[in-house]
């Protein structure tokens, strides 16, 4: 994770059912207080690092999803699955706190790319686009009576 996202990464005990999530300190900005600077129409570029608020993301290491990715990150560090699955986590804590995600065409496709690997679809696998196996489409009888009597209503 870019420095800019969070602060610092703690290691907390406090969470029950959540693998991690995102703080904000008691002098810091809110959620909410950060979604409405923003949302100011005469701020400028310059405010934008003081708008943001310092985050702390606190990790449950007890959490089965935690221990799992310590053990895939130690056996392979350079593993693109674990480096999107952290940034899942991040940006789901994000949405989970109120905040909003900074791009959410990224976290878009880090989704899409963990539902194929949950249906083992191989990324080189362009499945979306082929149809043949589909039956062309048949015109239903009376369709365009019904659309010329629509146009006469108007």
């Amino acid at each position: 994770m870019p420095p800019a996202q969070v602060e610092k990464v703690i290691v907390s005990s406090r969470m029950a059912d959540s693998p991690c999530v995102l703080t904000t300190s008691e002098y810091g900005w809110s959620a909410n207080m950060e979604r409405i600077m923003k949302a100011q129409a005469l701020r400028d570029n310059s405010m934008t690092s003081y708008m943001v608020s310092k985050k702390t993301m606190e990790v449950n290491p007890k959490h089965s999803i935690m221990a799992e990715l310590k053990k895939k990150a130690a056996a392979d560090k350079s593993d693109k699955t674990v480096k999107d699955l952290i940034w899942l986590l991040f940006d789901t804590s994000l949405l989970t706190s109120g905040f909003n995600l900074d791009e959410p065409t990224q976290f878009a496709g880090r989704i899409h790319r963990m539902i194929k690997l949950g249906l083992s679809i191989d990324d080189d696998d362009e499945g979306l686009g082929d149809d043949d196996d589909l039956p062309p489409l048949e015109e239903v009888e009376g369709a365009a009576d019904e659309a010329s009597k629509m146009e006469e209503v108007d």
